[in-house]
């Protein structure tokens, strides 16, 4: 059982990282606001940000247990991948960070869009 619990937290750390920091975030916005509550969080989380939206939200009860944000409903937004091809100049759709140029075959690709994880909105109360 113990070993189970190490992988999978292991495999959580990033997420745990990422939670408390979108916890502090939170937190700063709902004193800054004289919040009670934090009801509602929106996040955007691109596809290419090798973020684990499961693992992120369970982090995230676990972390905010307690304070403000304690039960607050996560409602994820996902931000597809693009792309610009640094060969041919082509804007294109993306899958993974190492991805093809569908136009002209060459691996030579920059993220555009999909990387980012921001906090949109927060209803608080």
């Amino acid at each position: 059982m113990a070993g189970g619990i190490l992988r999978e937290s292991g495999r959580s750390m990033h997420e745990m990282s990422l939670a408390e920091g979108m916890l502090q975030l939170v937190e700063e916005t709902a004193r800054r606001e004289q919040a009670q509550r934090v009801k509602t969080i929106v996040l955007e989380i691109g596809q290419l940000s090798s973020v684990e939206t499961s693992a992120l939200e369970f982090c995230f009860a676990a972390v905010a247990a307690g304070g403000p944000a304690d039960g607050a409903r996560l409602v994820i937004v996902d931000v597809p991948g693009a792309g610009r091809c640094l060969s041919c100049g082509r804007t294109v759709a993306m899958e993974s960070l190492f991805g093809v140029c569908p136009d002209c075959g060459s691996h030579r690709l920059q993220a555009t869009a999909g990387t980012e994880m921001r906090v949109r909105e927060m209803e608080i109360e």
